[in-house]
């Protein structure tokens, strides 16, 4: 998962796919714990974006997390989207978190379709987005 997949088809299909080809991280349920690390967190300008898929309630979540410039600050992006239909999605709302050091920032939203490209919700910025330097802190 590194550019924009141009395959098409129903949700088990696709599920399958980004297991299968793409090696996708599934999991199974609502919560879900990660450690995003880069092996020198200070280059961000290089970095390639993550994808997770859930199952969760019957339906397939995609969790995105990439980074990115934003102006000429190097930030990360988390957000969700659904594997269905827009319509659907607004039936659902999530939550992400970052934190550390006594500290926490948290991001709800509705998901978005995965008919909207993830460089389509990147740039209208409709995630948790946190700069570098608030990263390096959190990450300790």
């Amino acid at each position: 998962a590194g550019s924009e997949c141009k395959v098409v088809g129903d949700i088990p299909f696709l599920v399958a796919h980004l297991r299968d080809d793409h090696k996708v991280d599934m999991h199974e349920g609502f919560t879900f714990n990660h450690r995003y690390v880069k092996s020198n967190p200070l280059e961000v300008e290089n970095a390639t974006w993550m994808l997770t898929v859930f199952n969760c309630f019957g339906k397939y979540f995609c969790l995105h997390f990439e980074a990115f410039q934003l102006g000429k600050a190097p930030v990360y992006i988390a957000f969700l989207r659904f594997m269905g239909e827009d319509n659907e999605a607004k039936y659902f709302k999530y939550s992400l978190e970052v934190g550390g050091h006594g500290r926490k920032l948290t991001w709800q939203g509705v998901p978005r379709s995965i008919r909207d490209s993830h460089r389509k919700v990147r740039e209208s910025h409709d995630g948790l987005i946190i700069q570098r330097n608030m990263a390096l802190f959190f990450s300790g």
